[in-house]
């Protein structure tokens, strides 16, 4: 069988004050696509399913359109589990109307799925994070352990009241409890989460930027080895870029964000994962580019013009935009720079500076003239650097306010 496994939507994120809605639009008309052109038999959605408690309206529409799709009106399993952006509440609301779609939405960790069935598949055993599910096309199950992101009320609700034991130990002998009882090697075992997880030993890996953290309290870090043995791939959700900490015959994968949401992504490729599965046997799976979207990009200069030329080549980005100067940018200036481009998320004047000595005690003489006051302030704030006369204009403007 395949596997479709992507995560980290954000549904309705802004980058600054900018929509990204109509890229994520397209981004999900991307993803749709491959999965019908793969022929996945199932869909896994690793959390952060929208980018707050509280998305707007056309998140959610998009939202569900996108699960309505990817199900092929009820024919595919689409299983989507809450991350730490997303309400578990208002995941778990529509479960009931979404099964009839062939969609399974999981909000809390300790989440116990009723067995339903449709026309094309169903849920034939069921307990607290683990659910099993017969497709009518595929001969053989699908066991699924599912953990979706738990917040520290959540935790406790989910582990008791004995956080004294590492989360890590916790976690590990709830999962290895699970796959015991329900996967052997006559059916697909599969893992999903959405957790900051990392490979023992290994390099700690970089929340993205912008992103709430998610390590809990004092609590040590969740390490891949706690995924039983009997698990053939586990998808995860919550970094950005794509990677597996497993290894090649048992991948731990973060599938990635379908588009850069942070200039500390500026440059990354984005990328779902296609998995091929059978019992008893290691997976393959390769990673799909996602090429719809905005490129971000850093970018400095050391000339307006420069600047406004490269701008003007390439207008399909959002850019954050470093320009180092001799002396400050005029209005003018800024002007013909936001005119030149309709993605400039952040210009950030840079003046070099210039030789100026060690601070030594002055007397102030406070009875010269307020603007060589002011002047000589800016001089001592800026490494010698002169206030210009539109700097100057100004001063005089709120002086005579």
């Amino acid at each position: 069988m395949k596997i479709l496994h992507t995560a980290d939507w954000h549904l309705g994120k802004k980058l600054d004050r900018f929509s990204r809605l109509e890229e994520q639009a397209s981004v999900m008309e991307e993803i749709i696509a491959i999965a019908d052109e793969e022929q996945a038999d199932l869909i896994l959605v690793a959390g952060d399913l929208f980018d707050n408690f509280n998305p707007a309206v056309e998140a959610v529409e998009l939202f569900y359109k996108t699960l309505k799709r990817l199900s092929q009106n009820g024919k595919r399993p689409v299983i989507a589990i809450a991350g730490n952006h997303d309400s578990p509440n208002l995941i778990n609301a529509p479960d009931p109307l979404a099964r009839e779609c062939g969609i399974i939405l999981i909000g809390h960790p300790k989440a116990k799925i009723t067995p339903f069935g449709t026309e094309h598949f169903s849920i034939t055993h069921s307990k607290e994070g683990f659910i099993e599910v017969k497709i009518n096309t595929i001969d053989f199950p699908i066991r699924l352990l599912h953990t979706p992101y738990a917040n520290e009320i959540r935790l406790k609700e989910y582990l008791g009241e004995n956080k004294e034991e590492e989360i890590n130990n916790v976690l590990s002998k709830t999962w290895k409890d699970l796959a015991n009882q329900f996967c052997d090697e006559n059916g697909i075992n599969l893992l999903t989460a959405h957790l900051y997880m990392n490979k023992r030993g290994g390099e700690i890996l970089e929340e993205p930027e912008g992103e709430k953290p998610i390590k809990i309290g004092n609590a040590d870090l969740i390490y891949s080895d706690s995924i039983p043995e009997q698990i053939q791939y586990t998808a995860l959700g919550h970094l950005h870029g794509y990677q597996n900490i497993g290894t090649k015959e048992k991948p731990v994968v973060y599938s990635s964000s379908p588009l850069c949401y942070s200039f500390s992504e500026a440059g990354q490729t984005k990328y779902i994962s296609i998995i091929d599965a059978e019992p008893g046997q290691p997976v393959s799976y390769e990673k799909k580019v996602l090429k719809s979207g905005r490129t971000l990009v850093r970018k400095t200069f050391t000339s307006v013009y420069e600047t406004v030329q490269w701008l003007q080549e390439n207008p399909n980005t959002f850019i954050e935009l470093t320009l180092e100067s001799e002396t400050f940018l005029t209005a003018d200036e800024r002007r013909l720079i936001y005119q030149s481009h309709t993605g400039i998320v952040h210009l950030i004047p840079k003046v070099k500076s210039k030789e100026f000595g060690e601070e030594t005690n002055q007397e102030i003489n406070l009875n010269q003239n307020i603007e060589t006051l002011f002047k000589d302030y800016f001089k001592s704030k800026n490494a010698g650097q002169e206030a210009n006369e539109e700097l100057m204009k100004l001063f005089n403007e709120i002086l005579n306010t």
